[in-house]
C-alpha cells in the first residue's frame, strides 16, 4: 500500500493557479511622472530636476508649519476625523474662498487627501466601464489613468495657446457614436502645457455638458498661481451652482504636496455619495495635516505666502524662457505660461527627429532629467516633445540644466 504524501508548501506554490486579478487591474496603468521621484532618488550623479511639478523648497514655509505642529498637535489630532474633513479647515476654506472669485458654502465640500482623490472620486461617481471620457491631449496623465482604471474609454483633444479645442470636439465626439460622460480638464495653466483655456472656449464646453448631459471635471491646481495676465473668470464664476461641474482643488501646489490635503466643490446632492465613496478609501484625510492647514490658514500667512510665490515663479519662468531662447533658439518651440509649474517644448529643426523617451536616458547622464512627451498622452503621442517644471528650481540651476539639456539634444542630433 502507498503512503500518501501530503503536498509541501513549495508543492503548493510550485501549482498554485495564476492570480486571482480583476479585470480593472489590466487598465492600472501607473505614472511615469510619479515615478520619476524613485528613479532620482537612485541616481549618486548631479542631476538639474525638471521633471516632477513640485513646488521649490524655499517655497514652502516649512518653519512656519514646525512650529505650528509643536504648538497645537494634540490627543484630537490622532485620532479619526470625519470624512468630510475637520468642521475647522471647512470654515476656514469657506471664509477663504469667499475672498477669490469662487465662493462656496460647507454643503459644497469635502476635504480630501490630495488632488488625486478628488480625481479618484470624480470618476468613482460618474465612469463606468465603456464610458467615454473626453481628456486633453497633451493632459496629467495620472488624471487620466484614474479615467482608465473605472474602465472609461478616452477621446483625446488637441491643446493649443487657448487650451483645448473646444470648437473640434462635437466632430470628434461624433467619431465615437458615443456621448461623452465626463470631460476632464486642467483649465488654468494647464499640466502640462501651461496654457490656459479662454474665456469662450470655457462657455462653449458648459453648453456642450449640457447638451450631452456631461460632467466636467475641472481639475484647477495652478489657479491661485497666476504671476502675469488677467483673470479668466472659471467654470463656477460663468455657470454658478452648476450641477454639471465637478471641481477638484489641492493645497499641494500652494502649500507642500507632502501634507496630502485637497478638496473638491461639486452640487451639494453629491455630498453624502462623496462621503460614502471617501469611507471606501481611508475613512478621512490626515487629522494632524488637516490641523497644520487650517491653523495656518488661520494665522493669517496664505494671501502673503501666494504673493510671495507667485515672483518666485515669475522669475523661474521668465528665466527659463531666457535660457531656452539663449542656448536653443529656434530649434525648439515653447508655451510661456502667465502662472503656474510648466513649460511644454517641442523640438524642432535639427533635433526634430529625436525621440523625446530616447533623449530622457541621455540627459539623465548628462544631469538633467523631465518628462518625455509620450508619458503625457494616453496614446503615446508627442515623442518630438517634454515637459519643463520651471518651479522647483533656481534661476542659475535652471540655466545649468538647460544648458546640459542642449548637449543631450546635440549629442543626439549628431548620432548617426
Amino acid at each position: 500500500m502507498t503512503a500518501t504524501t501530503e503536498p509541501t508548501t513549495h508543492d503548493l506554490r510550485r501549482s498554485a493557479p495564476t492570480l486571482p486579478l480583476a479585470g480593472r487591474a489590466k487598465d492600472l496603468v501607473g505614472s511615469m511622472i510619479d515615478s520619476s521621484t524613485s528613479l532620482l532618488a537612485s541616481q549618486s550623479h548631479d542631476i538639474v530636476r525638471f521633471a516632477m511639478g513640485s513646488p521649490a523648497d524655499e517655497a514652502v514655509p516649512a518653519d512656519e508649519f514646525r512650529q505650528i505642529a509643536g504648538e497645537i498637535l494634540d490627543n484630537s489630532s490622532f485620532t479619526y476625523g470625519a470624512t468630510e474633513g475637520e468642521p475647522r479647515l471647512l470654515q476656514l476654506l469657506v471664509d477663504y474662498l469667499a475672498t477669490t472669485p469662487d465662493p462656496s458654502s460647507h454643503e459644497r465640500l469635502v476635504i480630501t487627501t490630495g488632488g488625486m482623490q478628488g480625481l479618484d472620486l470624480a470618476c468613482k461617481l460618474f465612469v463606468d466601464p465603456g464610458d467615454l471620457v473626453i481628456v486633453e491631449s497633451p493632459t496629467y496623465t495620472n488624471g487620466s489613468a484614474t479615467a482608465l482604471s473605472y474602465g472609461a474609454q478616452l477621446l483625446e483633444v488637441p491643446v493649443d495657446e487657448d487650451g483645448m479645442q473646444v470648437d473640434a470636439l462635437e466632430d470628434l465626439v461624433a467619431h465615437t457614436r458615443l456621448t461623452p460622460k465626463a470631460i476632464y480638464t486642467i483649465p488654468t495653466f494647464q499640466n502640462p502645457s501651461g496654457v490656459t483655456l479662454s474665456e469662450e472656449r470655457r462657455r462653449e464646453l458648459l453648453r456642450l455638458a449640457h447638451q450631452w448631459g456631461s460632467m466636467i471635471i475641472d481639475d484647477d491646481p495652478y489657479g491661485l498661481l497666476r504671476f502675469a495676465g488677467t483673470d479668466i473668470p472659471t467654470f463656477q464664476t460663468l455657470s454658478p451652482q452648476d450641477p454639471l461641474v465637478f471641481s477638484v482643488r489641492t493645497f499641494s501646489k500652494i502649500l507642500a504636496p507632502g501634507w496630502r490635503v485637497g478638496w473638491v466643490d461639486a452640487d451639494p446632492s453629491l455630498r453624502q455619495l462623496l462621503i460614502n465613496g471617501k469611507q471606501a478609501m481611508d475613512t478621512c484625510t490626515n487629522v494632524p495635516n488637516q490641523h497644520i492647514v487650517a491653523e495656518y490658514i488661520a494665522r493669517g500667512g496664505l494671501e502673503d505666502h501666494l504673493a510671495g510665490i507667485r515672483n518666485l515663479y515669475r522669475e523661474r519662468k521668465e528665466a527659463m524662457i531666457d535660457s531656452i531662447h539663449r542656448h536653443l533658439g529656434d530649434r525648439v518651440d515653447t508655451t510661456d505660461p502667465e502662472g503656474g509649474f510648466f513649460l511644454w517644448v517641442t523640438l524642432r529643426e535639427e533635433f526634430a527627429e529625436i525621440d523625446t523617451r530616447e533623449l530622457f536616458e541621455v540627459a539623465l547622464a548628462d544631469g538633467v532629467a523631465f518628462i518625455p512627451g509620450p508619458a503625457l498622452s494616453p496614446g503615446g503621442r508627442f515623442r518630438n516633445a517634454l515637459r519643463l517644471c520651471f518651479a522647483s528650481s533656481t534661476p542659475e540651476r535652471i540655466d545649468e540644466g538647460i544648458r546640459r539639456l542642449t548637449t543631450s539634444l546635440e549629442k543626439m542630433a549628431h548620432t548617426p
